[in-house]
């Protein structure tokens, strides 16, 4: 590797390390010409599946877009960040597996789904709602009501969120 200091055409690696999720080598070069020391890092390239959009267009996987859509749907919500790590990590993982060069935008979103609704049943409604594009209360509440059956008690971190709007229309 030439230096990036110098110019020099040789360095060479004083220290090799793993990050922590394992998925990136960092090395600290030397140059013996200028004597500057700096850090290169290594990742395995990976080819990801094209995106078939609405009308057949399509574009390149775009995991920044992957995580919005996460943050977006999480936006206020208790999940920590390194959780949303994981879920892109998940779909991201899922695609490359597939094998496939193309995957239709639905899959995608469905594998978000997947992973919001392992992460905040609220987050996972809210994001349905859009992607689903909820027309009315009804929309939403089936799709609660959905939530709530497939989840089994065991996995209820939170509070279920039909009890709770009927007891607070009891209320009112």
């Amino acid at each position: 590797m030439h230096c990036p200091f110098c110019q020099h055409e040789d360095t060479r690696v004083i220290d090799s390390r793993l990050t922590e999720d394992g998925s990136t080598v960092r090395r600290r070069r030397e140059c013996p010409q200028c004597g500057e020391r700096f850090n290169t890092f290594e990742t395995a390239e990976l080819k990801l599946p094209a995106i078939v959009k609405s009308g057949d267009r399509r574009e390149a996987f775009d995991e920044q877009k992957l995580r919005v859509s996460f943050e977006r749907a999480l936006q206020k919500r208790p999940v920590i960040s390194d959780a949303v790590d994981v879920a892109v990590r998940a779909v991201t993982n899922d695609l490359r597996r597939c094998g496939d060069r193309e995957v239709p935008s639905r899959q995608v979103g469905e594998l978000v789904m997947r992973e919001l609704k392992k992460l905040d049943q609220v987050a996972y409604v809210r994001f349905a709602s859009v992607y689903r594009r909820f027309e009315d209360v009804h929309a939403f509440r089936e799709e609660i009501e959905k939530l709530e059956r497939d989840l089994p008690a065991s996995e209820g971190l939170q509070l279920p969120l039909l009890d709770a709007a009927k007891r607070g229309r009891k209320g009112s």
